[in-house]
């Protein structure tokens, strides 16, 4: 079995932590095992590694989310990226054309979908196991997995399981139809009936969807459905896919399952009311406070309230209230004040711009020791590096020297640059042009030796 977890979302209920850059996957608030903090889409790829799943386990995310990934779990961790936001169908078609035409995945392997950010318990990844056996002894195009429910949701999927259906040992069932997002009384009207929650995990033979994609005369190699990828419709796999099936079966999951979605729901799955600086008091009840700012907050008496504070904003909120911070937070879309990268992270200082067009940019970037930018140029900007803190290399082209505080680097547009931490290193960059985007990086090289070779080659040759 390959699984694939699909990272993507703003997250935007748990503004100001989250952002179109770090969704609530990333956040690392919650404690593992040894008690040290770690996000959702951490958590859940150490639980696929304890249930037996560490190879073949993939992530399927759009550029903006690869550095973080690469940070979070590592600069070898499998990703298969889209090259823009679109829905899930596409996102699984590209998966899919991925395994089957770059690894080489058999077109009679099994492949399972899952987001990437549930909070479930191990017997989770056991019960998903179970697809591939249903898939095979009943031979249905599709086997779901569903959430034995705790109580009616109006906020949930909602998956009907044909009660006339043979039984079996594995106790998987045909399935009748769906039910997206009932009113309380029909969720509980459908749970009398055996339905269960749908938790959007689901299996197939990868021949199955390598078909359909010929049958829609699309492309069946990674690299040319790369380049088509903005024809393919932007359609979630439901309706792409699904409900064009005619057998699907459904293996209920009896056991821990929650998506914490909301401020609400996160925190009560925190250990400790305060992260970061600051103190709440002792007559307030059921809040919490989480701080990313360099300041300290106090919460006094206040009940049943989470704060939060990022370079983004400051949240303050009734808990049950704290998901409505999603419409108002869209309002004042911006760029996002704090981003983690596979090498460390950058913290937005200043923006400004002039009637005339021109942006200026300051950011002051953490690189941890060991690690390095890519080798990389801009077309519409210059930047200037003022290191604060730590010993680094640098690269200027084909310039090699080494840096360390109070040096001053100047990067003209077009010059290609990279600087490696010896040890942890800050430095304040100051961007200068027309058009201060990420999109506006043109990267050449990742990997430190990859530069230094190159910048040998350059040297000789000149």
């Amino acid at each position: 079995m390959q699984i694939v977890l699909l990272s993507g979302g703003s997250g935007r209920r748990l503004w100001p932590l989250s952002n179109d850059l770090r969704s609530k996957q990333f956040l690392p608030l919650i404690k593992n095992p040894e008690g040290i903090t770690e996000s959702m889409v951490q958590r859940v790829w150490r639980q696929l590694e304890e249930a037996g799943f560490g190879e073949g386990r993939y992530i399927a995310t759009g550029k903006p989310q690869t550095e973080l990934i690469l940070h979070q779990l590592g600069t070898e961790a499998p990703i298969i990226e889209e090259p823009e936001r679109r829905d899930t169908f596409p996102a699984i078609a590209l998966a899919a054309v991925y395994l089957y035409s770059v690894v080489g995945v058999s077109v009679d392997e099994v492949i399972t979908i899952m987001p990437v950010d549930p909070y479930v318990s191990a017997g989770f990844f056991e019960t998903m196991k179970r697809l591939e056996e249903a898939l095979r002894r009943t031979d249905a195009e599709l086997a779901l997995m569903g959430v034995v429910p705790t109580e009616p949701s109006e906020h949930l999927g909602y998956i009907v399981p044909d009660a006339d259906s043979p039984s079996s040992p594995m106790n998987e069932y045909d399935v009748k139809c769906f039910k997206e997002k009932p009113r309380t009384e029909e969720a509980a009207a459908l749970i009398d009936q055996g339905a269960l929650w749908n938790c959007g995990v689901f299996a197939f033979k990868l021949g199955r969807i390598i078909d359909r994609l010929i049958d829609m005369n699309l492309p069946i190699q990674y690299e040319e459905m790369s380049k088509q990828y903005k024809r393919l419709p932007k359609i979630s796999f439901d309706y792409a896919i699904v409900e064009k099936l005619d057998r699907i079966v459904v293996v209920p999951y009896e056991g821990e399952w929650r998506d914490l979605g909301t401020w609400e729901s996160l925190t009560q799955e925190m250990d400790n009311a305060v992260s970061g600086k600051g103190f709440i008091t002792d007559d307030c009840h059921n809040t919490h406070l989480i701080n990313e700012l360099e300041i300290p907050i106090a919460v006094i008496g206040l009940a049943n309230a989470v704060v939060a504070a990022s370079p983004d904003g400051i949240l303050v909120s009734d808990k049950p209230a704290s998901s409505r911070v999603k419409d108002l937070s869209a309002h004042w879309l911006q760029r996002p004040m704090f981003e983690e990268r596979r090498w460390g992270s950058y913290k937005i200082v200043d923006f400004l711009q002039y009637p005339n067009g021109t942006e200026v940019l300051t950011k002051r970037i953490l690189v941890k020791a060991g690690k390095n930018l890519s080798y990389q140029y801009h077309r519409m900007r210059t930047e200037v590096w003022t290191i604060i803190a730590g010993e680094g290399e640098v690269v200027i082209n084909a310039d090699y020297r080494t840096v360390s505080a109070g040096d001053v680097i100047s990067i003209p547009g077009g010059t290609r640059h990279s600087i490696r931490a010896v040890t942890d290193i800050e430095f304040i960059e100051i961007q200068h042009g027309s058009e201060l985007a990420e999109e506006d990086v043109v990267r050449i090289y990742r990997h430190w030796s990859e530069i230094i070779s190159l910048a040998k080659q350059i040297q000789e040759l000149g």
